[in-house]
């Protein structure tokens, strides 16, 4: 019977930067201890057979060792498959298996990325000539299956979160630089609205639109970039922007602001860190998200408030927005935070950060169980 194998790779929430990695600003991001796994073993049959009973589905992807069609948009599985052929992989035997999980499907957590980075991870286990990869290299193959092979708006952030996993902060220009944080975080919660978000419109709005401000400001006055422009001279350009323009130039310079002062404070020693500074720091970015991006929505406001007043220290809007879901510091009493959401509506979860994605041999039960409860 052939040997068994399992990729787990975990969600991820945004802390700071959200709806700027794109822009070339930086973010910082955690991995949640929610995570995809897909269990899985070689095959005599050529092809690629998973079955996906969280969602009563199944992938059966006929394979002849040549490059994959897309008879589908978002189709990661082959997309996968065909980013690793050209990285020199070949697959002459078959890979069966199962995925589950229990990210929140379409919310804002990364279920799609967490996937792709398991299917990757799995794909180079299960190959020809097997390959153990960094998380970093997983990253940025996932990065390009899911984004640059699909011509989709989105960033890094994504892939380097859940491969790499724990806190990490990120830069993409001029060059990709990752930094893991090791501060002493307690509990999340993460709550899902369960309203339906459009990742891909809301991102190309938003991002489009700051890429066309900042293309017409720099026309006009060479000096100004999103990293080095102070808030302070944002009414400098009021006079050529109109009203929503403006207001989006002002919350992404101000977000760019909070992710400074937020990495100083994730730098500072165990001992002195400011749990309550660190949740008014989430506060003041959903401010922003909320005004300049106006990618919240009155459920994740109203989820958002009742979890502050049950004893939370500052939260939220978590991903593209429009919709999903939202998180909230509670190092102290999550699970009456968590009482909180469920009242107002939404679906929540205790979190805590995490490892990164992983792959074991079957019989290493432990380590699965844990990161998949």
């Amino acid at each position: 019977m052939p040997e068994t194998f399992t990729a787990s790779t975990p969600g991820r929430i945004c802390l700071f930067g959200e709806h700027q990695d794109y822009l070339g600003l930086p973010v910082i991001a955690a991995a949640i201890s929610r995570r995809i796994a897909i269990t899985a073993q070689p095959d005599a049959q050529p092809g690629f057979r998973l079955a996906l009973p969280d969602i009563g589905s199944q992938i059966d992807i006929p394979f002849d060792g040549n490059v994959l069609p897309y008879p589908n948009t978002r189709d990661y599985f082959r997309s996968a498959v065909n980013v690793l052929l050209r990285e020199g992989f070949t697959f002459s035997r078959g890979i069966s298996g199962t995925v589950r999980g229990n990210i929140p499907i379409n919310s804002g957590t990364s279920s799609s990325s967490a996937l792709l980075v398991s299917w990757l991870n799995l794909l180079t286990h299960l190959a020809d000539q097997p390959v153990t990869l960094s998380q970093e290299r997983i990253a940025e193959l996932a990065y390009t299956a899911e984004v640059l092979e699909f011509g989709e708006p989105g960033g890094m952030m994504d892939h380097y979160s859940t491969a790499v996993g724990n806190l990490i902060y990120l830069e993409s220009t001029p060059a990709i630089a990752l930094q893991t944080l090791t501060p002493p975080l307690g509990t999340f919660v993460l709550g899902d609205s369960r309203e339906p978000k459009d990742t891909i419109g809301i991102l190309s709005r938003v991002k489009f639109g700051m890429l066309d401000i900042v293309r017409r400001l720099a026309a006009i006055d060479p000096t100004f970039s999103l990293h080095t422009t102070e808030l302070t001279q944002a009414p400098e350009y009021k006079d050529i922007l109109i009203k929503d323009e403006y207001n989006l130039l002002k919350g992404n310079l101000a977000n760019r602001d909070i992710l400074r002062d937020a990495l100083h404070l994730l730098q500072q020693p165990a001992d002195s860190f400011d749990h309550t500074r660190f949740g008014r720091l989430l506060n003041d970015h959903q401010t922003n998200l909320r005004e300049a991006q106006r990618i919240s929505t009155p459920k994740i406001d109203r989820m958002l408030d009742v979890a502050l007043n049950a004893g939370a220290l500052g939260g939220k809007i978590n991903g593209s927005g429009g919709g999903g879901c939202m998180f909230v510091y509670a190092p102290n009493q999550p699970e009456q935070v968590a009482d909180a959401i469920e009242r107002a509506g939404g679906k929540a979860y205790v979190i805590t950060v995490d490892d990164g994605t992983f792959f074991s041999k079957h019989g290493d039960t432990e380590r699965f169980t844990e990161h998949t409860e």
